[in-house]
């Protein structure tokens, strides 16, 4: 029986050294598939027996080899993704799964498929809007990535696996929602620099491991006596992700995070898919419409030809209200990785939202680099001194 008090300490080991989990895998026959962006349906890469394998960067290494590739004034996160694989990083991957969430990446996966040779690689071109034709597109593409992973694979995706892999990492996105319910006392029972690790963990792992992990975390949790103490800020973050425990500990150092509202904390947790006649059909539905990443139009009405500013922001950031009532959120920082236009656009609207509900909030931009810390550090501090 596994141990459950050694969840966040596993989670953590996971964490920091995230490759070594997935050459053991490849050692044990398994085949390793990276994907950059949560957009990636990643339950169609389980249905086959691939093992999906979140690819990210580090702020901690300087970007050196992406510079003959990509211009210096580029998403920086693309930018030390693709530095990290071009030193051999990922040599480990069996393929790779891209997809068109942003300009960046578009432009990165093309770059990334000439310069890294890995036997498997496939674009996922996907529309920017959630009108009905845009589902119809993304299910095609859906059915072409279908295609391929079978050709590679060399077996059927039938109906029933894809099916049963909904479910399990439906399971997971429960659990995930279990894990942040940990978050509504005060003082929250774990911390959102703990929820970095446990998250980024589930990104390396099979789903089924993932779930098992997750359930001896949230077992741990709820037993703990030596979690976070309570500080008087209850924070939102909203950003494209934090996937980093430094960068989450500045945020932490005068107050709880209780919500990270990202795709490296609960943004591609939140739903769950439908379980359809076709299961294309609920995959295309649950990864068009239900993540909510600034990358995707969103009109309050489709057909409308005169916009109405505040039914725009409710259709756009609505679903915030009831977590910030929920887990008494006193504050917000949007934090903006540079040069990403998207979640830019949003930023201004965003904070009209959040000041109609009378949530204060900061907007904060940095480059994704060690060095980019203390600047981060300080405006953190100066934003909680106003709320504190």
């Amino acid at each position: 029986m596994p141990d459950k008090s050694r969840g966040l300490k596993r989670a953590k080991e996971i964490y920091q050294n995230r490759s070594q989990k997935a050459k053991e895998l490849k050692a044990a026959g398994k085949k390793i598939i990276g994907y950059p962006c949560v957009y990636v349906p990643l339950e169609m890469l389980t249905a086959l027996d691939l093992v999906p394998y979140r690819t990210c960067g580090d702020i901690k290494e300087p970007v050196t080899e992406a510079d003959r590739a990509l211009p210096t004034s580029f998403c920086p996160i693309m930018r030390t993704c693709l530095d990290c694989a071009l030193k051999g990083w990922n040599d480990f991957l069996d393929g790779m799964v891209t997809v068109h969430s942003s300009d960046p990446q578009e432009k990165t996966a093309r770059v990334w498929e000439s310069y890294v040779n890995h036997p498997y690689f496939h674009f996922i071109d996907m529309p920017g809007t959630v009108r009905p034709e845009a589902l119809e597109y993304f299910k095609n593409q859906l059915n072409d990535f279908r295609k391929t992973l079978e050709s590679f694979t060399g077996k059927k995706l039938s109906p029933g696996k894809l099916k049963a892999a909904i479910e399990s990492h439906n399971k997971q996105r429960a659990l995930v929602k279990e894990l942040y319910q940990l978050t509504k006392p005060a003082p929250p029972l774990i911390s959102g620099t703990e929820i970095v690790q446990v998250i980024k963990a589930l990104m390396s792992l099979p789903v089924t491991e993932g779930n098992e992990l997750l359930s001896q975390v949230i077992s741990e949790v709820k037993s703990r006596t030596d979690g976070p103490k309570k500080k008087p800020a209850r924070l939102l973050i909203w950003s494209s992700t934090v996937d980093d425990s430094d960068i989450m500990a500045i945020f932490e150092s005068e107050a709880n995070v209780v919500m990270d509202e990202s795709c490296g904390g609960i943004r591609p947790y939140r739903g769950r898919v439908k379980l359809t006649a076709d299961p294309l059909d609920g995959l295309t539905d649950y990864y068009l419409n239900e993540i909510t990443c600034a990358r995707t139009f969103r009109q309050a009405v489709i057909g409308e030809t005169k916009k109405d500013y505040k039914k725009d922001l409710q259709s756009r950031f609505g679903y915030l209200r009831d977590i910030i009532k929920k887990w008494n959120i006193n504050g917000a920082i949007l934090l903006l990785v540079r040069y990403c236009d998207p979640f830019a656009f949003e930023m201004p609207s965003l904070k009209d939202y959040l000041d109609n509900l009378g949530l204060p909030s900061t907007y904060i931009e940095y480059d994704y680099t060690v060095g980019a810390l203390a600047p981060l550090r300080t405006r953190v501090e100066a934003f909680l001194e106003t709320i504190s």
